[in-house]
């Protein structure tokens, strides 16, 4: 498997994580206190932290810092646009759609040679 491919890998099960950390409380702990959801949410991040932190020490071996970086936004949109959708029951938005055609340009003007 490539340097880059164990990067995206890492990166998109570090963005679920992150996801839910950030975003589920507001689903599930609505009624708790937010310092009960931040910990909550803290606990989740240990896991994101657990497995970008060595996403990005493997990518950077032949990325670039940028290209990381985009990288990472690329995934983020991926993981989160299902996860709006599927698990927060929020309406799938053609804005999605532009949001991740601007970020193909990013991809292309990093990732050119």
């Amino acid at each position: 498997m490539t340097i880059f491919f164990k990067t995206a890998g890492l990166l998109v099960l570090s963005n679920i994580f992150m996801t839910f950390a950030w975003y589920g409380h507001l689903k599930n702990m609505n009624n708790k206190a937010w310092y009960i959801a931040a910990l909550v949410s803290w606990s989740i991040a240990l896991f994101e932290y657990l497995l970008q932190v060595p996403a990005n020490r493997i990518g950077a071996t032949s990325l670039s810092l940028p290209q990381l970086k985009i990288l990472q936004e690329v995934i983020t949109l991926s993981v989160f646009v299902p996860f709006v959708v599927l698990y927060m029951d929020q309406p799938l938005k053609l804005d999605y759609l532009w949001a991740g055609i601007c970020l193909m340009g990013a991809v292309y003007f990093i990732f050119r040679t």
